[in-house]
């Protein structure tokens, strides 16, 4: 039985339907904060179970009989994400998991300027002192996510950023289907995993593409820290959220996010979407 968390949301509810191809609804398990929001599973022959990692005591029945579970990373405050993944990787421990998989990220790192990474990599310590056999889908960083880290150079014409460094956009859609086929395969992929699309441009290469895909010129403009920190909170945003986007920015000029993987396109057995497809959904 394979059970997955966090179904309701788009990460793992796009792996479920990907997992729809390859294995029996009855083999399939969700288990989600609201089970009131998964009835669309339900309709597909797929069991439903409550689970809350803020509630230890709805884990126990929630993964009762996994042979692999999937957990996806929490998203509540950073001061008790990995606390929610302790008391989820115990639960499973406990229920007799067979093993245990997790939606990391590729730069998990004790070191990493971005907060996401230090919590992700303290998890997967966790995970491989639990004593159960784990992976961790060191998924690229997702390639939506450039409608906001780009900024608004559809409207400016400008990608304005604090650093200039490379990233794997990643489509989520392909990550989500990579683990899918993982788990499909029952095993063969032990601890870290590494999923990202096969080539890691810097913003000033965005520019360039953005440019080509919307038919005028988009320029790249590196602008210092603090000017872009005057900038956010200028324009109203809340400091902490600051604070963390400008890990991102460090994180990236640091190379935490250049790494490439030829694994993504070899589970999907066909080209991962790539940055232009990407930008080119939202360049107008």
């Amino acid at each position: 039985m394979i059970i997955v968390t966090g179904a309701t949301g788009a990460l793992n509810g796009a792996t479920v339907a990907h997992l729809l191809e390859h294995v029996a609804a009855s083999e399939i398990v969700v288990a989600v904060r609201d089970p009131a929001k998964a009835e669309s599973f339900a309709q597909r022959g797929i069991e439903i179970r409550r689970a809350d990692y803020a509630e230890p005591g709805s884990l126990p029945a929630a993964f009762a009989g996994a042979d692999q579970l999937l957990l996806v990373s929490s998203n509540g405050p950073a001061a008790e994400t990995v606390s929610l993944h302790r008391t989820a990787i115990d639960a499973a421990v406990a229920a007799g998991v067979g093993r245990i998989l997790y939606t990391s990220h590729q730069a998990a790192a004790p070191d990493n300027p971005f907060s996401p990474g230090r919590n992700h990599f303290a998890t997967e310590q966790l995970l491989a002192a639990s004593g159960v056999p784990w992976t961790s889908l060191r998924n690229g960083f997702y390639a939506h996510s450039m409608q906001w880290l780009a900024g608004p150079w559809r409207e400016t014409g400008v990608i304005a950023v604090p650093g200039e460094g490379p990233v794997s956009w990643t489509a989520r859609e392909d990550a989500a289907e990579a683990a899918a086929v993982i788990l499909a395969s029952g095993g063969g992929f032990d601890g870290p995993v590494t999923i990202t699309a096969p080539a890691a441009p810097n913003f000033a290469e965005l520019a360039e593409i953005a440019s080509e895909l919307s038919g005028r010129t988009v320029r790249y403009q590196r602008i210092e820290e603090q000017e872009w920190v005057a900038a956010q909170n200028a324009a109203g945003q809340p400091a902490q959220m600051t604070q963390f986007l400008l890990g991102f920015y460090q994180a990236a000029e640091g190379g935490f996010f250049a790494g490439v993987d030829p694994l993504l396109g070899k589970l999907l057995d066909r080209e991962p979407r790539t940055v232009r497809e990407a930008l080119q959904a939202t360049a107008g």
